[in-house]
């Protein structure tokens, strides 16, 4: 996938956080500690980091048409393979406390919460959701 096909398919799956721009994806992609997992039909992908043995899922996006047809677990799936693959024993990620979806769903995939920033996002009317820090072992 290109950075403008991530752009365009992580603006339809989020509004809050602001959705990321092809050039914020092309920035990253450029980084050799950052990998992309993304399903074969494009409809949806995990970018994740590894680095000295941790790794940190940055965002996963699906689309909103292609929801509930396992795609983002088997995206977290390869994530779990790409992270180990780097080196990677730990990782971590942060979801928004709102994200009842997103949560049912990383908990399922064997996350659990380590911690919580209050106020860390902001929603498109200026509320304040906090963002919830999860954590999984890859051992």
């Amino acid at each position: 996938m290109s950075p403008e096909d991530l752009a365009r398919l992580h603006a339809a799956a989020f509004t809050a956080p602001p959705p990321w721009s092809a050039a914020s994806f092309a920035g990253l992609l450029a980084s050799p500690p950052v990998f992309l997992v993304a399903d074969p039909g494009g409809r949806a992908f995990a970018l994740g980091r590894a680095v000295a043995g941790e790794a940190e899922l940055l965002t996963l996006a699906t689309d909103p048409g292609a929801r509930r047809q396992g795609l983002a677990r088997a995206c977290l799936a390869g994530f779990d393979r790409a992270a180990r693959d780097r080196g990677a024993r730990s990782a971590f990620l942060e979801v928004a406390e709102d994200n009842a979806a997103a949560r049912a769903l990383y908990a399922a995939c064997g996350w659990t919460q380590q911690g919580r920033r209050p106020g860390y996002y902001v929603a498109p009317g200026g509320e304040r959701i906090a963002a919830l820090i999860l954590c999984k072992s890859l051992a």
